[in-house]
């Protein structure tokens, strides 16, 4: 065997190896491309695309710390600290149909009064709305719009609703059918004093919301088919100075489940924004026939209320705020001092 076989040989035996070697290599697979979070900017700020979907997510809240203060708060107590915690989950996404929303919110309070097993933990609002139609347990709107401070007293329900809302640029109409239950139904003993029973009806509530330019204006009736009896509320506000000046006037036919304070109350708040960061808003409320009498019909005492809430803007995120109030009705201070973290 000549050189020249010798290398020829050689040659095509590498050439076999390394054919066999690259006909048993590995090859590995190609990741697949990692899907982010993106943000979803067609509903506002804070929305995030749930991966895989086109719905968009919103989740907030809010931690509370504070104290409540009066002359008898709790069995000779005239003080008690308390906090709570409050997440919100908002979905959005556009349908044929319109708009379509779901929204929780969860709250969990707790003092020391209660240990960790008695926190009074609950669904605060769940409701989902398509375009101009709404169903769910939520705040009704004499509880969603009032004056800006802590110490007006204008109406507050959460109640299990039926809705249909219709917004315009500059107008809002809006009719609710309530479903009244148990507490929300109510009797009078021989004493004019309000004695709940069990049992089931529903209330009818309308709205009509306009704004015109600096100034707003509500209108808003309700009627409490169980007790036979209703409610109408005005309520306006318009930009004066450095502040806002707010005045809402209520007129009860006799005890109802929306508003039942006294048969005429008048409130005024001016809330005046002294920095960017410190506002101040003085309030101050008349109530005329304030009790009930044995037929559930107003009568008794007027009296009046007044006082003054502060919010100061600590950093982004942190508020303060404090509020005192004097009734003439028990003459008693009463106020509250917080601390809440937002997100």
């Amino acid at each position: 065997m000549n050189i020249k076989s010798l290398l020829l040989g050689s040659a095509a035996a590498l050439a076999a190896v390394s054919g066999a070697q690259a006909a048993d290599a590995i090859i590995a697979a190609e990741p697949e491309p990692m899907e982010y979070v993106r943000v979803c900017d067609a509903f506002g700020t804070g929305y995030f695309y749930i991966p895989g979907t086109e719905t968009c997510l919103k989740i907030g809240g809010y931690v509370r710390f504070q104290i409540d203060f009066a002359e008898d708060l709790f069995n000779g107590d005239d003080w008690d600290a308390w906090t709570r915690g409050r997440v919100a989950f908002t979905s959005k996404s556009d349908t044929e149909l319109g708009e379509l929303t779901g929204f929780i919110a969860i709250h969990g309070d707790i003092s020391d009064r209660t240990d960790s097993s008695t926190t009074d933990f609950y669904f605060d609002e769940v409701y989902l709305q398509l375009g101009g139609f709404k169903a769910g347990t939520y705040l009704n709107w004499w509880d969603a719009n009032d004056l800006p401070g802590e110490l007006d007293d204008l109406g507050s329900n959460r109640l299990t609703s039926i809705a249909y809302i219709y917004t315009g640029s500059a107008f809002t109409a809006g009719i609710q059918i309530d479903e009244l239950t148990g507490e929300e139904l109510a009797g009078f003993d021989a004493d004019g004093d309000v004695v709940t029973f069990a049992g089931q009806e529903f209330g009818l509530e309308a709205v009509i919301q306009a704004s015109l330019g600096p100034a707003s204006v509500e209108v808003l009736g309700s009627y409490d088919f169980g007790n036979e009896d209703g409610a109408v509320r005005v309520l306006g506000s318009a930009e004066v100075g450095a502040g806002t000046f707010y005045l809402a006037g209520i007129y009860s036919s006799g005890y109802n489940v929306y508003y039942s304070s006294a048969e005429w109350t008048l409130a005024a708040a001016y809330a005046f924004n002294a920095t960017e960061k410190l506002q101040i808003i003085p309030e101050f409320q008349y109530y005329w026939d304030s009790e009930f009498d044995a037929d559930g019909d107003f009568g008794g005492d007027d009296f009046w209320t007044a006082g003054a809430t502060v919010n100061y803007q600590i950093t982004d995120g942190l508020t303060s705020k404090v509020a005192v109030g004097y009734s003439d009705a028990d003459e008693d201070w009463a106020g509250i001092v917080r601390l809440q973290r937002d997100f």
